[in-house]
């Protein structure tokens, strides 16, 4: 597969994307695998399902400005309410960070990413809510994310690795988010300062960007904090040379 544009990577254009019966939409090639991986997860027991794939740039632009203005609540790591805008600038835009995706940096915009649970261990209409207490030890999706840390491991996860395992001092740990790795390293490659700037100029329309200021004066350091992951998230990269 080849690079993705700059509307694609910044989530503007979905062109790329196909969607799956469920109607999350995915790049082919990670829909087909994800499809595989889901029927592994089956005969293991679990009915793995996904909380949240592609997300548009519009969509993101949503949950953050909502954040950043405090109409959407911003928790902390202990699932504390932060009274946002009773911080300075400055802090206002890490405790955001920490759990959101800046507009056009999402890894959700270009089909390879996914949020993911197991249907099988709640009852039909139970909200899920992707917390640190859901994935825990003994919390109510940890024996899916065992099962998904075992074939990482064996590299029998169709290609499927965690970005956000461990905590980097940037965007906090989250299991439930699935990267496919084999395409979403090609399209950390296209992304930049640069083309994230111009996406940011061209496209807000009425709704501009909030905390734009504060974040433009430190738009290299956001980036590498809170959108570069480091080239060891994926351990195993077998057939992806």
């Amino acid at each position: 597969a080849g690079q993705l544009s700059a509307r694609q990577l910044t989530g503007l254009d979905d062109s790329h994307l196909v969607s799956l019966d469920c109607g999350h939409l995915l790049q082919p090639e990670v829909a087909h695998a994800f499809v595989a991986l889901q029927a592994d997860a089956r005969t293991a027991g679990f009915e793995l399902a996904a909380a949240s794939s592609y997300r548009s740039f519009e969509r993101q632009l949503q949950i953050w400005n909502g954040k950043a203005s405090g109409v959407r609540p911003v928790h902390d790591d202990h699932g504390e309410l932060v009274s946002l805008l009773s911080l300075p600038p400055t802090d206002r835009l890490h405790a955001i960070l920490r759990f959101s995706a800046m507009p056009g940096t999402s890894r959700h915009h270009w089909g390879t990413d996914l949020d993911v649970f197991d249907a099988a261990a709640v009852a039909e209409g139970y909200e899920v809510q992707l917390t640190p207490q859901e994935v825990a030890p003994g919390g109510v999706f940890d024996a899916l994310h065992c099962w998904l840390d075992e074939r990482m491991a064996q590299d029998r996860s169709h290609g499927f690795y965690r970005p956000y395992a461990i905590d980097r001092g940037g965007v906090a740990p989250e299991r439930w988010h699935l990267s496919y790795a084999p395409l979403s390293i090609i399209c950390a490659t296209g992304f930049s300062g640069e083309l994230l700037q111009c996406c940011w100029d061209s496209e807000m329309g009425p709704d501009p960007l909030q905390l734009r200021e504060e974040i433009d004066r430190n738009i290299e350091e956001l980036i590498a904090r809170y959108v570069t992951v480091p080239e060891d998230w994926c351990v195993v990269r077998s057939g992806m040379e």
